[in-house]
């Protein structure tokens, strides 16, 4: 399915029926990720996947996609599809978003689940990484996508899912370089959300993997001390939904079952 918002195309599925979970992807994805996921939740719950702004088929917004553009979009498919209350899950910058989501419209959410992501700000350095990203972004957009989806997975799995390695790639390979450098903009620029992981009045749930060759593990245990945050760990990389798929689904089924009771 799709609508027009702001004059930009966005691309979105619906499956199920049921209290909605709203899934969103990361960086370098599109829906097409959750599949699997999909597969299992609609089985009790109506679930909603939607490609972000430059990712998938939905279209570039503008030169910088900010977390909160992203955001507003998010509300604007939930608004047309006429959903009140919510689970929002995001895996990386899906997670950003759906901080960003929680600041801006926290009334709507039944819960908060993040994927591998984190509530801080780039740090300085990171900022840097961005910035050459996206000069090798402007060289080669596709070299730089080929580099970039091995290195999301642990060492050892790299071997292990290098099929799901070139599908995931072969996907990333329809994003535009515009699309690449608008996410890499926005980003670089998002604002500390930590608060809250301290002020929210519904369940947050975060999955870390424990091997994630991208999250700094302990920088992400540290901003949920003192927190209602639940911290569910896997074993594998950046990846969860393929390297630790069973208990990632079964984690992500408990958690929407205790939001909605």
């Amino acid at each position: 399915m799709q609508i027009q918002y702001k004059k930009t195309t966005i691309n979105f599925t619906s499956t199920g029926k049921g209290s909605a979970i709203v899934l969103l992807h990361g960086f370098l994805e599109n829906l097409t990720m959750w599949n699997t996921t999909v597969e299992q939740l609609s089985k009790k719950y109506r679930v909603i996947c939607i490609d972000l702004l430059g990712h998938g088929e939905s279209e570039n917004y503008g030169y910088v996609h900010t977390m909160e553009d992203q955001a507003k979009m998010v509300k604007a498919v939930l608004d047309y599809l006429k959903l009140r209350k919510y689970v929002l899950v995001g895996h990386s910058m899906g997670g950003y978003i759906s901080l960003a989501f929680a600041k801006l419209f926290a009334h709507n959410l039944k819960g908060l689940c993040l994927m591998n992501s984190t509530a801080l700000p780039d740090t300085e350095e990171k900022k840097l990484n961005r910035n050459r990203g996206i000069e090798a972004v402007k060289q080669n957009h596709k070299t730089f996508i080929r580099i970039a989806i091995p290195m999301l997975f642990s060492e050892e799995n790299r071997t292990v899912f290098s099929k799901q390695i070139t599908e995931i790639t072969n996907e990333a390979l329809k994003i535009s370089a515009q699309g690449i450098i608008a996410a890499l903009e926005g980003m670089k620029t998002r604002k500390n959300q930590t608060s809250i992981y301290k002020t929210a009045s519904y369940p947050v749930q975060m999955f870390i993997g424990k091997q994630d060759p991208i999250s700094n593990y302990n920088a992400l245990i540290n901003q949920t001390k003192n927190t209602n945050v639940k911290v569910v760990e896997l074993s594998g990389g950046h990846m969860s939904h393929v390297e630790n798929k069973e208990e990632f689904i079964s984690a992500l089924e408990q958690f929407a079952k205790n939001c909605f009771n």
